[in-house]
């Protein structure tokens, strides 16, 4: 049996075990924490991220408005590496229509982007197994994001926490605002399938309860402000971030620089997923950390 020394290191943590080459599987992983966000909300204050996010379909980049509408905005891989060498602290790529209509995940974007970018990223869409989120690891995503699955099988979240660590495990969050109910007290209300299927799930109790299941992070995208450029939804994304203890990625509808500012101060994230102002050339990814610095947002200006 062929076992392998493994090493991942990230920004906020490091993982270390084997590999069982012959099983495809991770034995003993153990995790280094460097980041001490990861230890809680209270913990001392760290740079917020400006994470691009790549949603792919079709092995295209693509974009739309309330998750309808896309159209194809360029090559995913070759994205990745110009928002890396801008200074992006992490990239996201999504699957859009991997879980609508069951395919595969797309491992051969993800072979290919780890071999050109040196910043953390995460997979999410088709992601349904523990299988699936080995595969996409060893390919060299750091973290994997669940959503539909999750929803369907909700035990999917701790085995993989166990499996792998919480620090790789994040929650997708497709959330629309409905009127409150008994049901969903906080009205705001979770579906699937990118939008297409609603679920009868609050989102703030959805969100407190993968949290305890072993999500390391949550991301959190608003239907509603998806593609808008309006500004994220500052009503949804305190709520969550208030009342969870995990990293919160707060997604959906950033037009300007100023709405990044509200939602890493006001809206309480953690860190902003950004796509049209940076996929049509709005601002840079340096522009964005410039301004943010100069207004009092600690980020990082390193790279």
């Amino acid at each position: 049996m062929e076992f392998e020394f493994w090493i991942c290191f990230g920004f906020r943590y490091s993982i270390f075990g084997f590999i069982d080459h012959k099983k495809r599987e991770f034995l003993s992983p153990f995790l280094i924490a460097k980041d001490v966000t990861f230890l809680g909300k209270h913990a001392t204050m760290l740079s917020k991220r400006i994470i691009p996010c790549l949603d792919v379909r079709d092995g295209k980049t693509t974009k739309g408005i309330k998750f309808k509408e896309n159209v194809d905005v360029g090559d995913p891989v070759e994205m990745a590496r110009f928002y890396y060498e801008q200074g992006a602290d992490e990239i996201v790529f999504y699957d859009i229509t991997a879980s609508s209509d069951r395919r595969d995940i797309m491992i051969d974007v993800v072979n290919r982007v780890a071999q050109e970018i040196f910043i953390p990223f995460s997979v999410g869409g088709g992601i349904r197994t523990l299988g699936d989120m080995r595969q996409v690891l060893l390919a060299g995503a750091e973290k994997v994001s669940v959503n539909t699955a999750a929803v369907r099988n909700p035990k999917i979240i701790a085995d993989g926490a166990r499996a792998f660590g919480s620090q790789c495990i994040v929650l997708g969050m497709d959330v629309k605002k409905v009127e409150a109910s008994d049901k969903i007290p906080s009205g705001y209300e979770i579906v699937i399938h990118g939008g297409r299927t609603y679920m009868g799930i609050d989102a703030l109790e959805w969100a407190k309860e993968g949290e305890k299941l072993g999500a390391g992070e949550i991301c959190l995208n608003s239907i509603d402000a998806d593609g808008s450029q309006q500004g994220y939804e500052m009503a949804l994304t305190p709520l969550i971030s208030e009342n969870v203890n995990i990293p919160v990625i707060a997604s959906g509808g950033a037009g300007n620089i100023s709405h990044m500012y509200d939602v890493l101060t006001k809206g309480k994230a953690d860190a902003a997923l950004v796509a049209s102002i940076v996929h049509y050339g709005t601002y840079t990814i340096r522009q964005i950390k410039d301004e943010l610095h100069q207004r009092g947002v600690k980020v990082r200006m390193r790279w």
